[in-house]
């Protein structure tokens, strides 16, 4: 059991953001361009209300999860995060760790220190999976591959909506620059279908495609073989003006049709929102921007307690709406409803009271 400090999650979020430098909270909070597709995550789950049923017994609520034959405690993944060191000193490890003290699964970015390698000697024993961008050509990526299944990775995952790196305007209007010139990023921009092809044919691993936000693509994804769909609109850091990510998913949902798992992010935040996602046909949910949080807050023993006050939102939700364990829950739990929100980042944490003009 980690430390009872926080109490809920608006603790934890205020503990980070007093920690953080204002160039580290941006890259939390911010998304591309006018930030539209981040309000719009934010608001998709905010336009949902619950449909609750009464007198069943939920005595006994088993929010646990399975993938790729692992049990998970909760149905949730660490997403594929570059720039962690920013916020724990372990960076990767330090969320990997998390993910096996607790019992969920964990992806490492690609462009996340300290390195494959490392991370699964960090944390040997968890679900992890590996994330790539691609920069270099066919013979790199699949030494990439060949290198996860050597350190034990139990998927291989290729990111697929980030042919062109987005504008954050929060960095550009600082002259904040997080990189220096990447010409390598111009290989990501040829990556096609084919390449997918390639890549199922000569990975040992289960193949997961990242960035996956309508029917179409779906169902192509699944003609090429691919094991896992995971629906993202990369947390609206790379599309402007992009659908919400509760929005896309229930046209993906449609198309898979069961024939491979679900994993959705985009705006994720408390335990009810994780309902939502799940009543919607989700599999499992991605949490990026409350992962940087638990780790600013606390390195891996506050990503343990913050994952700790999601699952009892889970459980409570989870018993109030009358459901027992996430086969009974359906899309009938759900109905349309108007948010009572502007859809901030942080639209989720009305009690934040942190000192005038501190926060921003």
């Amino acid at each position: 059991m980690s430390s009872p400090t926080f109490l809920t999650l608006h603790e934890l979020v205020k503990r980070a953001r007093q920690k953080l430098s204002h160039d580290s909270w941006d890259y939390i909070v911010g998304g591309a361009e006018t930030e539209t597709t981040v309000r719009r995550n934010r608001l998709a789950l905010d336009s949902i209300a619950f449909r609750p049923r009464v007198l069943r017994d939920v005595s006994q609520v088993d929010a646990s999860a399975k993938l790729l034959g692992r049990t998970l405690r909760l149905p949730l993944l660490l997403a594929p995060i570059g720039g962690l060191e920013l916020f724990a000193p372990e960076a990767g490890a330090a969320a990997a760790m998390a993910a096996r003290q607790f019992g969920i699964a964990h992806m490492l970015s690609s462009v996340c220190e300290p390195g494959l390698e490392a991370v699964a000697r960090a944390a040997p024993d968890a679900l992890r999976m590996f994330q790539l961008y691609v920069r270099g050509d066919a013979a790199w990526t699949d030494a990439l591959a060949e290198r996860a299944v050597a350190a034990g990775c139990s998927a291989f995952c290729l990111t697929v909506d980030t042919a062109y790196y987005s504008r954050r305007e929060r960095d550009i209007a600082k002259r904040h620059s997080r990189s220096g010139p990447m010409p390598e990023r111009e290989f990501q921009a040829r990556v096609t279908w084919d390449d997918v092809a390639r890549i199922k044919a000569n990975c040992a691993l289960p193949l997961v495609l990242k960035g996956i936000a309508t029917a179409e693509d779906a169902i192509l994804a699944l003609e090429q073989g691919v094991d896992i769909i995971y629906v993202s609109n990369h947390g609206g850091r790379q599309l402007d003006h992009g659908r919400g990510a509760m929005e896309m998913l229930p046209e993906i949902v449609a198309a898979v049709g069961g024939r491979a798992p679900l994993i959705v992010d985009g705006g994720f935040c408390r335990g009810t929102d994780i309902v939502k996602a799940l009543a919607a046909g989700a599999d499992l949910v991605g949490l990026g921007r409350m992962q940087c949080i638990g780790l600013a807050a606390g390195g891996t023993a506050g990503l343990v307690r913050l994952l700790e006050i999601l699952e009892q939102e889970i459980h409570i939700c989870l018993g109030l709406l009358g459901v027992a364990a996430w086969n009974a829950l359906d899309p009938s739990y759900l109905h349309p409803a108007a948010p009572l929100g502007a859809g901030d980042t942080l639209g989720a944490f009305p009690l934040l009271a942190l000192e005038p003009n501190s926060f921003y």
